[in-house]
């Protein structure tokens, strides 16, 4: 599988972004979907996640402003973020642990994970 996220750009303070990430390849499903992100010289954070039923947790920084959400017939993940701070500057990640090909849950050393959307938010 194939992640590939796309949407991030330069923003002002208290503007908003939306972040895709698509997966390509012959996968019939895939597991918890999560959106990390990394500042230069700051560990990755784990920003949001959402499990194939939906259930949902963001980091206690974005609450309220951030929405993650999935679509399993386009095989997306989404990541709306509003009220952006110049702290939300970073590479934005998209994650999953899982995916299914012919009815089988494959997992990799890591998990599966694109290739990252720079967000910039100006002050």
């Amino acid at each position: 599988v194939q992640l590939v996220e796309s949407g991030g750009g330069l923003v002002q303070a208290g503007g908003s972004l939306v972040l895709s990430c698509s997966a390509s390849g012959t996968i019939s499903g895939i597991n918890t979907m999560n959106w990390y992100r990394q500042s230069p010289g700051k560990q990755r954070e784990l920003v949001a996640t959402i499990t194939q039923r939906g259930n949902i947790n963001y980091a206690d920084s974005v609450k309220g402003r951030f929405t993650i959400s999935r679509d399993e017939a386009k095989r997306m993940v989404y990541l709306q973020m509003t009220s952006l701070k110049p702290e939300d500057t970073a590479v934005y990640y998209c994650n999953t642990d899982a995916v299914k090909y012919d009815g089988i849950w494959n997992r990799v050393p890591g998990g599966y994970w694109g290739q990252g959307t720079q967000v910039t938010v100006s002050s």
